[in-house]
C-alpha cells in the first residue's frame, strides 16, 4: 500500500470560555499542513513525537515496546535528556462494564511536528484520534484524545489513561554519578507525580479535567518503574465530539520545574501547537524546491523537518543536533559534519551554528589539542575522543558555514581550532610523515586502523579549505603552506592509493600482514553472508600477496567499503580515475543505494528488493544505507553526471516513508535509526549545490550560481535559499532548444555570478550584467534584484 496524503478537516473551537478554546481540536490546527500515513504492514513499527527538550518514541499501533541497544530495551518512551521519563504510557475505555482497549490504532497519520493515531471501536459508534506534540522549548508532551459519537444515543463511560514512569539515566550516566533507583508515584491536585527516590528526577502526568479516579498499578516494563492510573468520566452526546487534553512534563531538576511546565503546558495548549506550526511553515518555505519529481520533492521537503526533530537542548551542555533516533539522541563529530552542510544549505542556520559551538567547546575541554570528539552523551560523558577523519571533517564545515553566512566573527573564533587540529593531525598521527594520517576513518572495521582512504582525502580537503580561511585571516604564509600539502596531497592520492587491478581506489594503505589478517575476517564475514564471489576474489588477492611480498606499506582493495569513493565526493581524483572508479562503484549497489561494505552485496549486483534482514544483535553487515549513496550522488555530479546523480537520489527515495512515514531509515529502507541526521547531506548538497548550482560567498557578498540539470528536470526551481544576509531564488527552463535561467535577489548590494554550462549561444535578456570569459561557458556578472540569461542549445 503507497503511502496516502490528506488534510484533515478544520473543526471549529467548541464553546467560548477560555478553558474551552484552549480545547480547540489540535488536527484543525494542522489542516493546511502536509501528512502522510503509515503503511498498514509497518503499523507496529516505531514513530517519534519530537521537540527539542522531550521527545517520544513509541510504535504506529499506539504501543510503546521496549526497543533499542544502547540502553537494552530502554531506548523508546518518553525522554527529557538526560533522562527518561516514561516507558509509556496504554488507554482504555469503560462502558456498561466491558474495557475497551486502544492499544492498537486502526491508522497513524504523521504531520510535521506531531502524529495522529486513529481508532474505530467495534462494539460502540465511537471514532476516536489521539494527537500528540511537544511544543517548542518544553519539557513535556501534549496528549489530546478526540471522541467522535457516531451513534444515535449518548455515551457515558470512564476514560481510563496508565502511565508508566521509569525515570533513569540516559546512556553512560552512571559514569558521571547518575544512579537509578525506584521510582514513587504519589498523587496530588488532581495529579500524578512520579520521582526517582533519590534523584531529582520528577515527571507529573494529569489534564485540567477532573479525575474521576486516581491509582497506583502494576507496570509491566522492566526496571525500576512505577506505574499510575488516571480515569476520567466522559459525556459525548450523540452526534457530538468530546476533547480531553492530557499533558506528561518532567524535569531533572525536581518537582516544582515540572510542575511549572505542566501548568504552562496545560494552560496554553492551542497557542503552543500554533506557534510551532508556523515555525515549520517558515522551515518549509526555506530552499523551496519545485520539481517535475514530486516523490524527490516531498522526500527533500520532509527531509527539512526531519532535521528540526534531531535538534536536542540540555541546557546546562548545550544544543546540537543529534545523530539518530531512537539509539544515537546525543550528540557526534561526524555525522554532525557531513549533516550540518546540509542543514546550511536549507536554510536551518541555527542549530547548525549551536552544534558547531558545543564540538568546539567540548573537544576542547576533554582534548585540548584541536581534535574533534567522535561520540557524547546528554549527560557530558564523552565516549570516544575522536576518529581520525572527524579534525579534518571540521575544519572543512567550518569554511563551508563561512560561505554561507559570511560571519568575519565566526571564523576569527573557529580558525584557531582548526590550527591546532590540522597540526595534531599530522604533528602525531603521521607516524611514518608521508602526510597520510594514521587512525580509523569511518569505518569501524577491527584492524582497519592504518592509513585510510577517506582520512587521506578529508584531510587534503581540510588543507585546501584551511589555506581559503588563512587567506580571509590574512595569514599568507600558513596560507601558503596549507596549500602546498594539500597539492601534494592531491597527487599522492591519485598515485598511491589508486588500483588499476580493480579500477579502484583502495581502501587502506597497510602491510601484507596486516593485510592478511583482514582478509581471513572478511572471508568468514562474506561466507556468513553467503557471498562465493567475494570468498574468491579475497582468496585471490591472498595468494598474490604472499606470492608478491612487500616489506613496505602499499594500497590493498579488499572491502570496497563505500569510502573508496570519498575521492570523488572531494573532487580530488583525476578525471579518468574518477569515472573508472564511479563505473567499478556501480557494481556494488542494490535498488536502494550503495552498500556500506561492497562484498556484502548479492552476487547479481543486488537486485533485491524489500526489508533489510537484520542480525538479531544490532550490525550494520550487509546494509545499504543513505550517506554512502549520497556521497556517490555527490560524487558523480562532480564529474558532469547529473543522470547518475539523480539515479541515486531515487535510490534513496524509494526508502522514504518506507517504514516511517515522513522519514527515511538510517539502512535502506527499514533497519536502524528510524531518522537519520546526515539524509540531509545526501539530498541538499546534490539539490542545492550541484543541480541549481549555488554556490555561496558570503564574505565577499557574492553567490554563483551555475546549474547542471539532469534532462528530465526541464522546468525547476529553488525559492528563498539563504546567503548571508541575502535570499536568493532559482529558475530554470529548457524548453526544445532554449535553455532559460532566472535569479533573483532580495539584496541589491550583492553580486550575482551566473553562467550556463556547455556550448551554444548565450545571451544576456534581463539585468544589466557584465560578461567574464570562461573555459567551458560564458560567466554573467551582475548586482541586479533579477537577471535572465538564455542559451540556444546546439
Amino acid at each position: 500500500m503507497k503511502p496516502l496524503y490528506f488534510f484533515t478537516f478544520l473543526f471549529l473551537f467548541l464553546g467560548c470560555s477560555p478553558g474551552d478554546q484552549n480545547k480547540g481540536h489540535l488536527t484543525g490546527i494542522l489542516q493546511d499542513l502536509p501528512s502522510i500515513e503509515g503503511r498498514a504492514e509497518y503499523i507496529s513499527s516505531p514513530y517519534v513525537t519530537a521537540g527539542d527538550r522531550v521527545y517520544m518514541v513509541g510504535q504506529q499501533d499506539g504501543s510503546f515496546q521496549e526497543i533499542g541497544w544502547h540502553i537494552k530495551g530502554e531506548m523508546g518512551g518518553i525522554w527529557n535528556h538526560p533522562v527518561k521519563l516514561m516507558d509509556g504510557f496504554s488507554a482504555r475505555l469503560i462502558h456498561q462494564g466491558d474495557s475497551l482497549s486502544l492499544e492498537k490504532a486502526d491508522r497513524f497519520v504523521n504531520y510535521p511536528m506531531g502524529n495522529v493515531l486513529e481508532y474505530y471501536l467495534q462494539r460502540i459508534p465511537m471514532e476516536i484520534k489521539r494527537f500528540q506534540v511537544v511544543p517548542d522549548g518544553k519539557q513535556g508532551i501534549i496528549i489530546q484524545y478526540l471522541f467522535s459519537n457516531s451513534g444515535n444515543k449518548d455515551l457515558e463511560f470512564d476514560f481510563e489513561f496508565t502511565a508508566f514512569s521509569d525515570l533513569r539515566p540516559t546512556w553512560l550516566g552512571e559514569e558521571t554519578g547518575m544512579h537509578d533507583t525506584l521510582d514513587i508515584v504519589t498523587f496530588e491536585e488532581n495529579l500524578a507525580i512520579f520521582k526517582d527516590q533519590a534523584n531529582p528526577w520528577c515527571s507529573v502526568v494529569g489534564s485540567e479535567d477532573r479525575a474521576g479516579e486516581l491509582r497506583e498499578t502494576h507496570t509491566h516494563y522492566s526496571g525500576q518503574g512505577a506505574a499510575a492510573a488516571l480515569v476520567y468520566p466522559l459525556k459525548v452526546k450523540a452526534g457530538e465530539e468530546q476533547i480531553l487534553n492530557l499533558v506528561i512534563s518532567g524535569s531533572y531538576n525536581g518537582k516544582e520545574q515540572a510542575l511549572q511546565t505542566f501548568n504552562e503546558l496545560r494552560d496554553q495548549v492551542v497557542t503552543l501547537v500554533t506557534t510551532k506550526k508556523k515555525r515549520y511553515q517558515q522551515l518549509a518555505s526555506r530552499s523551496k524546491l519545485n520539481i517535475p519529481d514530486s516523490s524527490i520533492a516531498q522526500a527533500f521537503e520532509w527531509l527539512k523537518y526531519n532535521s528540526d526533530w534531531l535538534v536536542r537542548t540540555v541546557p546546562e551542555i548545550g544544543t546540537g543536533i543529534t545523530a539518530g533516533i531512537p539509539d544515537y539522541p546525543w550528540w557526534f563529530g561526524v555525522d554532525s559534519e557531513y549533516a550540518l552542510k546540509g542543514y546550511m544549505a536549507i536554510g536551518q542556520w541555527e542549530p547548525a551554528l549551536q552544534t558547531i559551538s558545543l564540538l568546539d567547546s567540548v573537544s576542547e575541554a576533554e582534548n585540548g589539542n584541536g581534535r574533534i570528539i567522535h561520540e557524547m552523551s546528554t549527560n557530558g560523558k564523552v565516549f570516544n575522543q575522536g576518529n581520525i577523519n572527524e579534525t579534518p571533517q571540521f575544519a572543512s564545515l567550518i569554511w563551508e558555514t563561512f560561505l554561507w553566512t559570511g560571519d568575519q566573527e565566526f571564523l576569527e573564533k573557529y580558525y584557531p581550532t582548526v590550527k591546532k587540529g590540522l597540526a595534531w593531525l599530522m604533528d602525531e598521527k603521521d607516524t611514518n610523515k608521508n602526510l597520510f594520517p594514521d587512525g580509523f576513518g569511518m569505518m569501524e572495521i577491527h584492524g582497519m586502523d592504518s592509513e585510510m582512504i577517506d582520512v587521506a582525502v578529508y584531510t587534503q580537503r581540510a588543507f585546501e579549505d584551511a589555506a581559503q580561511m588563512a587567506v580571509v585571516m590574512g595569514d599568507s604564509k600558513v596560507a601558503a603552506h596549507y596549500r602546498d600539502l594539500a597539492e601534494k596531497l592531491k597527487t599522492k592520492i591519485n598515485n598511491e592509493f589508486w588500483s588499476e587491478e580493480f579500477k579502484s581506489y583502495a581502501d587502506f594503505i597497510g602491510t601484507d600482514d596486516q593485510a592478511l589478517r583482514l582478509i581471513e575476517d572478511a572471508i568468514i564475514r562474506a561466507d556468513t553472508l553467503n557471498k562465493p564471489w567475494a570468498i574468491e576474489e579475497l582468496k585471490r588477492t591472498a595468494e598474490k600477496i604472499r606470492n608478491s611480498p612487500s616489506d613496505k606499506p602499499r594500497p590493498f582493495v579488499l572491502h570496497h567499503n563505500w569510502v573508496v569513493n570519498t575521492p570523488m565526493e572531494m573532487k580530488v581524483a583525476d578525471s579518468i580515475k574518477a569515472i573508472q572508479a564511479l563505473q567499478t562503484a556501480e557494481k556494488f549497489v542494490n535498488p536502494y543505494g550503495v552498500f556500506v561494505t561492497g562484498i556484502d552485496r548479492d552476487e547479481s549486483a543486488g537486485k533485491e528488493e524489500g526489508s533489510f534482514k537484520g542480525s538479531k544483535v544490532f550490525s550494520y553487515t550487509g546494509a545499504v544505507m543513505t550517506l554512502p549513496t549520497g556521497v556517490q550522488a555527490i560524487a558523480e555530479n562532480n564529474y558532469g553526471r547529473p543522470e547518475k546523480a539523480l539515479d541515486y537520489l531515487k535510490r534513496m527515495t524509494r526508502t522514504f516513508s518506507y517504514a516511517l512515514p515522513g522519514s527515511m531509515y538510517e539502512v535502506s529502507p527499514d533497519y536502524g535509526m528510524i531518522v537519520q541526521a546526515w539524509n540531509i547531506y545526501s539530498f541538499a548538497i546534490p539539490i542545492v549545490q550541484q543541480f541549481f548550482g549555488v554556490r555561496p560567498r558570503a564574505h565577499e557578498k557574492l553567490v554563483r550560481v551555475t546549474p547542471r540539470m539532469p534532462e528530465t528536470w526541464s522546468d525547476v526551481s529553488l525559492q528563498n535559499v539563504a546567503i548571508g544576509d541575502n535570499t536568493i531564488s532559482v529558475y530554470y527552463t529548457r524548453r526544445d532548444s532554449l535553455e532559460t535561467l532566472t535569479v533573483t535577489q532580495e539584496n541589491p548590494g550583492w553580486t550575482i555570478e551566473l553562467s550556463l554550462p556547455g556550448a551554444g549561444i548565450t545571451e544576456l535578456t534581463e539585468g544589466a550584467a557584465e560578461p567574464l570569459d570562461r573555459a567551458d561557458s560564458l560567466l554573467y556578472r551582475s548586482k541586479s534584484q533579477k537577471v535572465t540569461l538564455r542559451r540556444k542549445i546546439p
